[in-house]
């Protein structure tokens, strides 16, 4: 009997060994992309990080930028934008439209993002960071960033998308990260606030934006004043998301981006006139590789539109 009791306990410690082992070597569990809180920007990823998940490789540099390290020897280009240039975790740094980018060019499209920011955390960013030598700057924005005003609601460490530190075993991630939080959503009445990731998305799903303010971003203002003082151009490319695209018509807030960009002269191009299409998209905002590749291409056409106006100034 004893001898049957031993066996079992050590076959259940196998497959424990081995089931960690799987996670962790095969998933990726335990090398979560680290964040960490910011009294300028609210949050960033953590800097110097080298992450395998869920197959993807992701890095970020000593700036936090989702980059290699700044290269003097190339002209730089600040990429801007929340988690639609990000590409979040599941997309591989080879994939991202800003390495794309970097490879096609020659030129180096620094990725100054996270999930959910809005132009006032670039413009945060950039007043601490600096804009690197940039010879111009992009922000990727969608209708929603008209509104999406930094709360500085406390998110790193509190959501599982936004972790500050690694489980010790791959096992209590999976069980603490995905399973409980899953059992909870099936079967009681789970009403935990949502990360800011997810809150847009599920906003998006019933046709409306989960505004942080009544006030226009300030960040618009406050990057076009940057680039005015650099004397480096600014453009913007306004996503859609798949709402807008099926109607072929952004919303009142993108419509609100495209008038301030008039309004300012500031160089925009419309993701619905220019090729975005349903089979670009991983989810009703976020592009999947196809997405990011065509988001690649027109970076490129903004980038070179911008150069060569400044250059005939």
């Amino acid at each position: 009997m004893k001898r049957r009791i031993y066996i079992t306990i050590a076959c259940f410690i196998f497959i424990l060994f081995i089931l960690e082992f799987i996670l962790r070597f095969k998933f990726g569990f335990c090398d979560a992309l680290l964040y960490q809180s910011s009294d300028k920007y609210e949050y960033i990823a953590q800097p110097s990080q080298n992450r395998y998940r869920f197959g993807a490789h992701i890095r970020s540099n000593s700036y936090s930028q989702r980059s290699e390290e700044p290269d003097s020897t190339k002209i730089k280009i600040l990429g801007l934008g929340d988690s639609v240039l990000f590409g979040g975790t599941w997309m591989d740094q080879d994939s991202l439209a800003t390495t794309l980018f970097s490879l096609e060019t020659g030129m180096q499209m620094l990725n100054i993002s996270a999930g959910s920011w809005g132009p006032d955390n670039c413009a945060a960013y950039l007043k601490e960071k600096g804009t690197f030598d940039a010879q111009a700057m992009i922000l990727v924005c969608s209708s929603h960033d008209a509104y999406d005003i930094m709360s500085f609601f406390p998110v790193v460490g509190n959501f599982p998308t936004y972790p500050d530190k690694q489980y010790s075993l791959a096992i209590c991630e999976l069980i603490d990260r995905y399973l409980i939080p899953r059992w909870k959503m099936l079967f009681a009445k789970y009403s935990a606030k949502l990360d800011p990731d997810a809150a847009v998305v599920k906003a998006a799903q019933h046709n409306s934006v989960a505004k942080k303010s009544v006030i226009f971003d300030p960040g618009f203002d406050q990057l076009k004043a940057i680039s005015d003082s650099l004397h480096i151009p600014f453009g913007i490319y306004l996503h859609a998301e798949t709402d807008e695209l099926q109607k072929g018509i952004y919303n009142e807030m993108g419509q609100q981006i495209c008038q301030w960009a008039e309004t300012n002269h500031i160089p925009l191009m419309k993701g619905l006139e220019n090729g975005e299409k349903i089979r670009m998209y991983k989810d009703i905002i976020h592009f999947n590789e196809k997405g990011q590749r065509h988001l690649a291409d027109c970076l490129k056409k903004i980038v070179s539109e911008l150069l060569h106006k400044n250059e005939n100034k």
